[in-house]
């Protein structure tokens, strides 16, 4: 299917109502860019629910900006189905095109960003939940805060990695190797990892004196995206008789999982050492670590606010490796090798 149409105009903030040449010619609509994104977040979800989430609105926002698209168009782009919303042909041939406005809209932004002269302002940085405690705990943020106080660092937690092309923040603290060849950056510390279990659980079935008796143990295997980490890799070469008592797609789950008692599992020690009931059995391990990268996008990063706190980040690299690493090192239960009696 295609539209028989000279141009398909799109403006940004106001519809203007355009025909074509002929009766025979379809009728298209200039529209905001406010409702592609609306059908980008539907296409890609499958789902008005996740839609609304993602773009932090009414589900019935979702519906109307739906509506008011497909009004504009003469035609139907999504149709309902009994799990959710599936594209039509024609919002199938289009959803590309949106998807190549939504990289422009981007590019835009990024650059107004980097133009931007001034040293002032909020600094969206994205990390996950326990990065986050960390650097709120410490007084590595009211340092930087203090020496520049024309700016504000506003932290977004999530597990979930925010999109830095697309503006959804302006820095990201990242554990892992990047994965996204679009973004700039530099290592800033690298997080050990250590055998964990409840204290309940050492109650019920001892400690380990050592990696080779961790065959007797439950452990908690990783699954999902995080099924090939390293430290599932670990976990699976140094105990391959283990019994298999659950699974976790997610850090912050698996410690959860471990916490409950029902095995034992390696954890980021920073992560583990805030809960007290969590032990260490075994670690450091050696080799084992999540590296922990500072990251922006090449366009974002030349902008004064975000150089001004890359600099200082790289500048205070013992203090910032203290905060994301050393403190759990040196608050933290002491290890047991004990054996259940």
């Amino acid at each position: 299917m295609s539209i028989d149409c000279e141009r398909l105009h799109v403006e940004f903030g106001r519809r203007e109502q355009r025909c074509c040449a002929t009766s025979s010619q379809i009728c298209i609509a200039m529209f905001a860019w406010d409702d592609l994104r609306h059908f980008l977040a539907v296409a890609r979800s499958g789902s008005t629910i996740s839609a609304s989430k993602v773009l932090a609105v009414s589900q019935s926002t979702v519906h109307r900006r739906l509506a008011e698209l497909e009004k504009h168009l003469g035609r139907h782009l999504l149709v309902r189905t009994a799990t959710g919303y599936r594209l039509t042909e024609l919002g199938n041939e289009l959803r590309p095109f949106v998807e190549r406005v939504e990289e422009a809209v981007s590019a835009i932004e990024r650059h107004l960003k980097a133009a931007d002269e001034g040293v002032t302002g909020t600094i969206n940085v994205t990390c996950s939940e326990s990065i986050g405690y960390r650097l709120v705990r410490s007084k590595f943020l009211d340092t930087f805060h203090t020496s520049r106080p024309g700016l504000r660092v506003e932290l977004l937690l999530s597990d979930r990695f925010l999109d830095l092309a697309k503006g959804e923040a302006d820095i990201a603290i990242r554990a892992g190797e990047p994965d996204d060849d679009a973004l700039v950056g530099r290592k800033i510390a690298d997080v050990p990892w250590a055998l964990y279990a409840s204290r309940s659980y050492i109650e019920r079935h001892g400690g380990v004196s050592g990696q080779e008796d961790l065959n007797r143990h439950s452990v908690v295997q990783f699954d999902g995206g995080i099924k090939e980490h390293h430290a599932a890799q670990w976990l699976r070469s140094v105990a391959p008789r283990g019994r298999a008592v659950a699974h976790s797609n997610t850090i912050p789950g698996l410690l959860m999982t471990v916490r409950s008692g029902v095995g034992v599992a390696p954890l980021p020690i920073p992560l583990a050492a805030r809960d007290p009931e969590l032990v260490r059995m075994l670690g450091p391990l050696p080799g084992l670590f999540s590296p922990i990268y500072l990251l922006a996008h090449p366009d974002v990063r030349r902008s004064p606010r975000v150089s001004a706190f890359f600099e200082y980040v790289l500048s205070e690299l013992h203090a910032v490796q203290a905060t994301l690493v050393e403190d759990g090192l040196t608050n933290q239960p002491a290890e047991t090798s004990s054996q259940p009696a």
